[in-house]
């Protein structure tokens, strides 16, 4: 349980309100966040993925999913209520075979300014997860998203680094 005293919701005003974090005072740094999605596709879709970039009236899954998960990052602010509209500096998005059954999925984010980039990093991989589950669905639908989280942060008041 959080300390009170030292930690508290940043989006709610002292009525207990949803309200945007006010960043005009705070310093002009340069901001990296991590994050990762896993998507479980299953070992006979991952064997076609593992003959190259598997291809579908879509477009190929892999580059898909990579552009999806950048313009996703770009776009936070119109998707999360509260998310400050970034520039983002650059956008990082890759797509690896974890098997024997998954594709691992990072998004890297970063932005020269007053607040960070965790969310645009959490919504990059987030969307490119679930456009590989769009463009597979019609081989299988138990492919299974998980474990989308915050791998590392840098430049704000406090670092993080997730640990395995």
């Amino acid at each position: 349980m959080p300390d009170t005293d030292s930690q508290k919701l940043t989006h709610l005003n002292a009525a207990g309100q949803p309200a945007m974090v006010d960043v005009g005072l705070k310093a002009v740094t340069r901001r990296v966040a991590r994050a990762r999605s896993r998507v479980v596709l299953g070992a006979d879709i991952l064997a076609l993925v593992q003959q190259g970039d598997l291809p579908t009236r879509k477009g190929p899954v892999f580059q898909t999913a990579i552009l999806a998960g950048i313009m996703a990052a770009k776009k936070t602010a119109d998707l999360i209520p509260l998310c400050h509209p970034l520039g983002l500096d650059d956008c990082q998005v890759t797509v690896t075979v974890a098997p024997p059954a998954a594709v691992v999925i990072e998004c890297t984010a970063t932005v020269t300014g007053k607040t960070g980039v965790e969310m645009e990093a959490l919504t990059g991989a987030s969307v490119a997860a679930l456009t590989i589950y769009d463009m597979c669905k019609a081989l299988s639908h138990d492919i299974v998203i998980q474990e989308t989280r915050l791998l590392s942060k840098t430049g704000g008041k406090s670092d993080f680094q997730h640990v395995e």
